[in-house]
């Protein structure tokens, strides 16, 4: 017990320094020469001296508002809106209490004391919330979205809409500038923010690869067009659906494909005394000659025994071809290509 109660006064005395510092300043106590805050030499001076000569000096230039270029727009964050606060006394007894820890402190108004050489740090605040609030607004005021390439699909050509490049701003990255410049007394206030370049997730040669084979059918020309990687590579004639029989207008695609298909005759009156039959591949009485492809509902393009009917409507809604065109068709189509019937 007796041990520890010596050590009790060496502990108050070690602490005896700590607490000198942190005592509130007398009111004819100086600064210790040397001391500078923010650049403004503010030794010899009483707090109240210090304070009025730092909000002189850097009040303003600390509490200006923030201008962001982005683009060809500005925005401005105003010091209220960022909060953005100089306090100038606090700063002063910054100065102070630095001065004492050096023990440089003068306690008379004539000055004078050794140099403590130090510049201690500005008692500047803002909101960060504010700023990061501010830059994301920046970044969805000027942030402009890429533009996918788009296909259209008419029977004559293929109309590609072309990509276009969108652009952001890192908004984090905006943030952290900002707040850099704001706790900067010398730092401009005066910001441009980069843009980033965003790319579209679907480019013009995405859709050539992705429509590498395209069929267009015009009924009132009578044509049947081949498009590869969305330029077209071949024309062909042919009969569409009869007055009654119409072939199916809109997108489809070829849903499968035979070599001298089997007709599975429809259950209705035009089929006559072979309704509800199935007509062999290459037999002579089945009009689906040579090759078939599927598009929909029974529906679909086959070559012809009748090639005289071709550039009418003749068929029961088939797109009919001549033998050697649709013999030629069939290799170049693979199953899944989008055919337009207009």
């Amino acid at each position: 017990m007796r041990r520890r109660l010596l050590t009790l006064p060496l502990a108050l005395l070690a602490l005896a320094p700590a607490a000198a510092s942190a005592q509130a300043p007398a009111p004819d106590e100086r600064i210790a020469a040397g001391v500078v805050a923010g650049g403004v030499d503010v030794g010899g001076l009483t707090v109240p001296e210090a304070a009025k000569k730092l909000d002189d000096a850097l009040g303003r230039r600390l509490t200006r508002d923030v201008v962001v270029r982005a683009g060809n727009r500005s925005y401005r964050l105003t010091a209220a809106e960022g909060q953005i606060v100089f306090d100038a006394e606090r700063t002063a007894k910054r100065a102070l209490y630095e001065g004492r820890k050096r023990g440089d402190a003068v306690a008379t108004p004539s000055g004078g004391g050794a140099t403590a050489g130090v510049d201690v740090g500005l008692a500047v605040e803002h909101s960060k919330a504010a700023v990061a609030a501010f830059a994301s607004t920046v970044q969805s005021r000027s942030a402009k979205a890429a533009r996918n390439a788009k296909l259209k699909i008419t029977v004559r050509k293929m109309i590609i809409r072309r990509a276009k490049v969108g652009r952001r701003i890192d908004a984090a990255k905006l943030a952290g500038a900002i707040d850099a410049a704001l706790d900067d007394p010398n730092g401009s206030r005066r910001l441009r923010a980069k843009l980033l370049k965003v790319r579209p997730a679907i480019n013009a040669n995405d859709l050539r690869r992705r429509n590498g084979t395209v069929l267009t059918a015009d009924r009132s020309t009578f044509k049947l067009r081949l498009f590869k990687r969305l330029k077209l590579r071949k024309t062909y004639g042919i009969a569409v659906g009869q007055a009654g029989h119409e072939s199916p207008s809109g997108l489809f695609s070829i849903t499968n494909k035979q070599v001298d298909p089997a007709w599975h005759v429809p259950n209705s009156d035009w089929a006559g005394s072979l309704a509800g039959q199935v007509i062999p591949g290459g037999a002579p009485n089945n009009p689906l000659k040579a090759r078939w492809l599927g598009i929909t509902d029974g529906v679909g393009i086959h070559g012809t025994g009748e090639p005289w009917s071709i550039g009418s409507a003749a068929s029961h809604g088939c797109l009919r071809m001549k033998v050697p065109d649709v013999i030629d068709l069939y290799p170049r189509v693979p199953v899944g290509t989008p055919i337009l019937i207009k």
